[in-house]
């Protein structure tokens, strides 16, 4: 595994290395020795699993606040998401810019995601899968969301929006005075 910081602090995209031959191919998924630097004292704590039938669905933008903020390890195993993260620290100085990340099957890089960056992504192929390893247990009391076409956000999303769901559509526009999440 290779890591590269991207431009918001504490975002990284982990090149991971897959060998194939005649039978197949193995990768690894995740070593705690090797993201060492960047999971710190955090251990993994839950993983989940998506499947997206439609091509430009989005699924997110999604966080958890205080003081179940949590560190999210993204990885596509099926098809091809546009991932993005979008930082909502307060004080950050990439507050409010977004950034994102071709995550395939074929390419096998995760995106890793810190505390106070909402998440979310597109699909670009059909019935796409995404693992998610979480640094922090779900709890519903503590989960927020931007809208998708949240003007503040400005998100570029590669293909025009063909599907989001009631939740996602109905998370508030962030205020002129949002103040970004405390940590």
């Amino acid at each position: 595994m290779s890591i590269e910081p991207a431009r918001l602090g504490g975002l990284a995209l982990v090149r991971g290395e897959r060998f194939a031959d005649h039978r197949g191919a193995f990768a690894r998924l995740f070593c705690s020795d090797e993201l060492a630097p960047l999971l710190g004292a955090r251990r993994i704590v839950q993983a989940n699993h998506s499947r997206t039938a439609r091509v430009g669905a989005v699924r997110g933008m999604h966080f958890q606040r205080p003081p179940h903020a949590e560190m999210k390890l993204v990885r596509c195993l099926r098809g091809r998401v546009w991932d993005v993260a979008l930082d909502l620290r307060a004080g950050s100085p990439t507050f409010l810019h977004w950034q994102a990340f071709e995550l395939s099957a074929d390419n096998g890089h995760m995106l890793v995601i810190p505390e106070g960056c909402a998440h979310g992504f597109q699909v670009l192929e059909p019935d796409s899968e995404l693992l998610y390893l979480h640094t922090a247990a779900y709890a519903p009391a503590a989960e927020g969301g931007v809208r998708h076409d949240d003007p503040r956000a400005g998100i570029g999303w590669p293909l025009p929006v063909a599907d989001v769901s009631a939740r996602d559509r109905g998370h508030a526009l962030l205020t002129a005075d949002f103040p970004g999440i405390a940590l």
